[in-house]
């Protein structure tokens, strides 16, 4: 009997070792983050209610990405099938402030398997914001969202979307955006797709989104329009070359605003060392009607210090047209219509 008794807490005893290592097998979460912050120098941004030009220098957060932390999950429910998880908030680190929403960014819950692919449902980043690996800036300050004044970057809530695996380099992602209106199922709604070929040294993408307003209208091309993005990197020793082509449209858009947007860049990122990668880049539009037309310039060097911890610095420059005020960045403040802008910063950023 005594023997059946030790046996049996013996048995007790290895299962209670073994049961969090056989979980941890079968489950994992992580926690992860990025902070960035850094000092930045604008001039001739135009304030209206003085009707004058003004340079300003502020301690600005997210210049070379989003602030940001999360976690994310995954179970392997066997067969190759496996669920998972992502929640990620994106907070100001100059002053903490991270929105109303705590999970500001992505929340969502999903299936994934190697045959068949991924589908999630919840809060996604919009499909658009896809165009980061086209850009050659990474979507900094300066970059790929500045001439259409950051469209890609609000996010999508109500998300349906399903990726595939890849197949033979070739991957895509279909997203829809419900917008949830009882009578009305175009108002407030959003979708797209994103395909890609990799192959070695070659990637290539095309981007097509749609964002509709309140009454299921598209009446902005910053904001509530259709967008198709093209484009594609060459990796060639130590550079890696950018080029993209972006056409924006909005309908439904006032007689007194732009209807169309035509965007296009092309830039270069160069590893001088392992540590140490310069980048160049050059960025047009041209709008129909009122908004004119803008060239902007910015060059640029990440340093790694460490495989976590990155110093960044960049200058850009706008040049606007007749009729046009396009900023340098896309939150600083734009200039007086016709005046070119300057900006300069930097600054470090720590992943973990």
């Amino acid at each position: 009997m005594k023997s059946a008794i030790r046996s049996m807490y013996l048995g007790v005893a290895c299962a209670a070792v073994l049961a969090p290592q056989m979980a941890s097998a079968q489950s994992t979460v992580t926690l992860y983050g990025r902070v960035v912050s850094g000092l930045a120098y604008i001039d001739h941004v135009f304030d209206p209610v003085a009707n004058a030009s003004f340079s300003k220098t502020m301690v600005a957060s997210n210049q070379w990405g989003t602030s940001m932390w999360g976690m994310k999950g995954k179970e392997d429910l066997g067969g190759g099938l496996a669920a998972n998880f992502l929640l990620e908030s994106g907070f100001e680190l100059k002053n903490g402030g991270a929105g109303t929403n705590l999970f500001n960014r992505r929340a969502y819950v999903g299936l994934s398997n190697a045959s068949w692919g991924s589908f999630r449902i919840g809060k996604n980043l919009f499909i658009s914001n896809d165009v980061w690996d086209l850009d050659p800036t990474g979507q900094q300050w300066v970059g790929s969202a500045t001439l259409v004044r950051g469209r890609s970057w609000p996010g999508a809530n109500n998300v349906i979307e399903y990726s595939t695996p890849d197949l033979g380099g070739f991957s895509a992602t279909g997203q829809i955006s419900l917008g949830e209106q009882a009578g009305n199922s175009k108002a407030n709604r959003g979708e797209g797709f994103s395909m890609t070929y990799a192959n070695q040294d070659l990637m290539l993408r095309a981007i097509y989104s749609q964002r509709r307003n309140a009454v299921g209208t598209f009446t902005d091309v910053f904001n509530t329009s259709k967008e198709t993005i093209i484009g594609g990197t060459y990796k060639i020793g130590p550079a890696k070359l950018y080029a993209a082509y972006d056409y924006i449209t909005a309908a439904d858009a006032a007689l007194t605003a732009a209807s169309k947007l035509k965007h296009a860049w092309v830039g270069v990122r160069y590893e001088v060392t392992p540590a140490l990668t310069l980048i160049g880049s050059v960025f047009h539009v041209k709008s129909d009607r009122v908004a004119g037309k803008a060239t902007l310039g910015m060059v640029g060097a990440d340093y790694s210090m460490s495989k976590r911890t990155l110093l960044y610095a960049a200058f850009g420059n706008v040049s606007n047209s007749s009729g046009a005020n396009f900023g340098v960045d896309t939150v600083s403040g734009n200039p007086a219509v016709n005046q070119s802008q300057r900006t300069i910063y930097a600054g470090i950023a720590h992943s973990f």
